[in-house]
């Protein structure tokens, strides 16, 4: 039981990240408990964030909720979003600044309540994922350039391709009609999910030429596209495969044989 109650604490602290939240969100649900005489907004404000607090770290609660779902062990923390958190910190602010008579005393705590929720958080300008937006779509703009290249024209089919893991999250962002063989489930290393294009693409430091071909051609990708500086034990050129083009730092391969299985279904796609 001591492991599961660890295995729920550290769930808890992954999803709240900064320690501060937490602590946040528990005395702004105490204040509402003891002050709040609404009967309703007593409950559901101030009791019941308490109760799924409590009851998230109790192992039998973990231990029912893994037997009901499948998935359960990967998704115990959504217990979490049941409890309306920012609604009970920002109620319990306000409470808290309008319970003051003087208007010193409500900018006095106002600043603070701003102060103490900003320290909860961090600048979402440095975090890795944030750029200055290169184009009306928000997303790199060498993706588009790629997609631009091997997007199926009006009234062609759609086309598979593997492309790099920094890539997966933004392709169908842009274009859904290109395919992948995997998505961000492979990047999500806590899943363990496997894929055999994944596998000989992005795991090995020295891609094996044969290994990738033989998955790629299994799950019937016509183009592969890779960084520049990726190594490849045989060229993929000398494989059979055709050069179609050098975008930024990614070079864009397409697979004839792919392109032949294409035709032969009766699915016509040109390659570029």
């Amino acid at each position: 039981m001591y492991g599961i109650f660890m295995e729920c604490w550290v769930a808890l602290k992954l999803y709240f990240g900064n320690p501060i939240l937490p602590i946040i969100l528990f005395v702004s649900a105490v204040y509402l408990l003891v002050c709040e005489k609404d009967i309703r907004k007593n409950i559901i404000l101030g009791i019941l964030p308490i109760v799924i607090l409590a009851g998230f770290l109790l192992p039998i609660t973990k231990i029912v909720y893994v037997a009901a779902f499948d998935d359960g062990s990967d998704t115990y923390y959504r217990v979490l979003w049941l409890i309306p958190m920012y609604v009970v910190i920002g109620y319990a602010a306000c409470k808290l600044i309008f319970g003051f008579e003087s208007k010193v005393k409500q900018r006095v705590a106002l600043v603070a309540a701003v102060v103490i929720v900003m320290l909860s958080g961090s600048l979402v300008y440095f975090n890795q994922y944030m750029s200055v937006a290169e184009n009306m779509y928000h997303i790199p703009q060498e993706v588009i350039d790629v997609c631009d290249v091997i997007a199926p024209k009006d009234g062609d089919s759609r086309v598979r391709a593997v492309f790099p893991s920094e890539l997966v999250h933004f392709v169908r962002q842009y274009d859904v009609n290109i395919l992948m063989p995997y998505g961000r489930e492979m990047l999500a290393t806590q899943w363990d999910y496997y894929n055999a294009v994944y596998d000989a693409y992005e795991k090995p430091e020295v891609i094996n030429a044969e290994k990738l071909l033989e998955a790629t051609r299994q799950s019937k990708c016509l183009y592969i596209v890779l960084r520049t500086d990726r190594k490849v034990d045989v060229s993929l050129v000398t494989m059979g495969l055709k050069l179609v083009d050098t975008v930024g730092d990614y070079i864009i391969y397409s697979d004839p044989e792919v392109q032949t299985w294409y035709e032969e279904q009766g699915v016509y796609v040109l390659t570029p």
